[in-house]
């Protein structure tokens, strides 16, 4: 079976290793499996600081498949140290609200190297899984530039800035009337992103932010075209109308998007979405035409109940694709 996961990062790349169990793929990336997995990762969150180019929900997808991540928190390196960080804030250096990790910094090192060498992010991200070996197909979901901006009102007036910096800085707290993808109508989707998608059995796309993570990925031109192709099954990030983890509740207000699972699945539409994963909490509440809905316990809150979630996907997969032919 080859499956096609769109991913941001924490919740995109938890669900992933519990679709890794589900399927029994191994974490050696095995050429044999008898299923494969293809990540297209987001790359909108990226961002350049120190020089180095950072690519948030890549190594995220990396770490936490590859066994390097910091369980905690969901982001960063596990048994990480932050002398470099400490030293840069010793010279006067900025942004000091960007927690750059010695252990990660190694990472974005190479990362920058490579591609001051003129490597394209693909091929720098097939480099750097060789030595974490996550078991799936990491691909950026493009190698151009793309960085995802928020449009913010305060005492400054109406202006942009990275959403790194709302978001880690700001906490969000700032009132956002807009998020741009910047770049994201002149980029082009990186090699063997959309045979992926055509050549897919299913694509599940995961409790990932709808906004700022699949929306980034829907952001660049064909994947969508590609995936209103392709059997979609979606897991809510929404449950009682509060996000599983994390913000994505102010990101979906910016856009004029309610924060429900229904609300969701409407902003992904039937043309994309044929079916729909809620909790049970919102099956009463959720009905999309032209979208099969299906409720089943969505917290992520053991290795078992994630796999468990993502075979539900895989089984609703199945059905609706036996159902075109």
């Amino acid at each position: 079976m080859r499956i096609v996961v769109p991913a941001g990062g924490i919740g995109g790349a938890r669900f992933l290793r519990g679709l890794k169990e589900a399927l029994g793929v191994t974490g050696d990336g095995d050429a044999t499996e008898e299923h494969t997995i293809t990540v297209i990762g987001n790359t909108g969150d990226d961002i350049t600081l120190f020089g180095l180019r950072i690519c948030p929900d890549l190594d995220t997808v990396m770490y936490t498949l590859g066994g390097g991540i910091n369980e905690a928190q969901g982001w960063g390196r596990a048994e990480e140290t932050f002398t470099v960080k400490e030293e840069l804030a010793a010279y006067g250096m900025h942004p000091t609200w960007f927690g750059l990790g010695d252990r990660d910094t190694a990472t974005h090192i190479v990362r920058n190297q490579m591609m001051a060498a003129g490597y394209p992010l693909s091929q720098v991200t097939e480099a750097l899984c060789d030595r974490w070996r996550p078991g799936v197909r990491l691909l950026p979901m493009t190698d151009d530039p793309v960085e995802t901006h928020v449009v913010v009102e305060d005492e400054q007036g109406r202006r942009a800035m990275h959403f790194q910096e709302w978001w880690i800085r700001h906490r969000a707290a700032l009132p956002a009337s807009d998020i741009i993808g910047i770049g994201a109508d002149s980029a082009t989707p990186a090699p063997g992103v959309l045979e992926a998608i055509r050549e897919a059995d299913a694509v599940l796309l995961p409790p990932s932010n709808p906004v700022v993570s699949i929306g980034s990925i829907l952001g660049v031109s064909g994947i969508r075209e590609a995936l209103e192709d392709a059997t979609v099954v979606g897991v809510s990030p929404i449950i009682g109308g509060a996000p599983v983890r994390g913000m994505a509740d102010v990101c979906l207000s910016a856009i004029g998007v309610e924060t429900s699972a229904q609300a969701v699945a409407q902003h992904y539409g039937p043309r994309l979405l044929d079916g729909w994963l809620v909790d049970e909490a919102d099956a009463a509440s959720t009905r999309v035409d032209g979208i099969t809905t299906r409720s089943r316990p969505l917290y992520m809150d053991s290795p078992e109940a994630t796999a468990a979630i993502a075979r539900e996907a895989l089984d609703l997969a199945s059905e609706l694709k036996g159902g075109d032919q």
